[in-house]
């Protein structure tokens, strides 16, 4: 069975889609919001210009994804496969932003759970590279039980080389977990 980067996945809270290019002003409605961005290494992402190479990267990526909530069907934001490698039986999650008033109800959990779930069908770990000044990302990250393997640069698509640092979920820690 191969990984399919884009499936549908839904839980009680949320359904996460293969990410489209009509999809670009229902995800900039909510990416055009400052605060978003504040801890991101790209702290202009809200800007229309820098955010339209940033959707032009999601969806060259093939494994990239825009998040609803269930009960209401506002987008809730998205998050994105990438660097699969099935040699070391590792794929990275990330690029993924949701929208502040989803904050702290629970839908960042909802989109990684469902995310993990279905690669850890296909894959022993899940990277995630968060910016070094992301602390909100880190928090939530290690809540998920993300564990802080590394630092490096990361080039974001189109964007020059950022400090990141490099979380690790494993399959058997992630299992136990839930």
């Amino acid at each position: 069975m191969s990984f399919d980067l884009q499936p549908t996945l839904e839980n009680d809270l949320i359904k996460v889609v293969p990410l489209k290019e009509s999809d670009f002003e229902a995800l900039f409605a909510v990416a055009s919001d400052p605060l978003i961005w504040e801890q991101h290494p790209n702290r202009d992402r809200y800007k229309r210009a820098v955010f339209e190479n940033f959707f032009k990267g999601a969806i060259e990526s093939k494994g990239a994804f825009i998040a609803y909530e269930n009960d209401t069907n506002k987008v809730v934001g998205s998050s994105r496969y990438y660097d699969f490698d099935e040699g070391n039986s590792s794929v990275a999650v990330g690029y993924t932003f949701v929208a502040r008033e989803f904050w702290g109800e629970g839908h960042n959990k909802a989109l990684k759970t469902l995310m993990f779930n279905h690669a850890f069908q296909f894959v022993d770990k899940v990277f995630l590279h968060i910016g070094a000044t992301n602390f909100r990302s880190q928090k939530a990250t290690e809540k998920l039980g993300g564990v802080k393997i590394a630092e490096t640069e990361i080039a974001y698509y189109g964007e020059p080389l950022k400090w990141n640092f490099v979380y690790q979920v494993d399959k058997d820690q992630w299992i136990k977990s839930i």
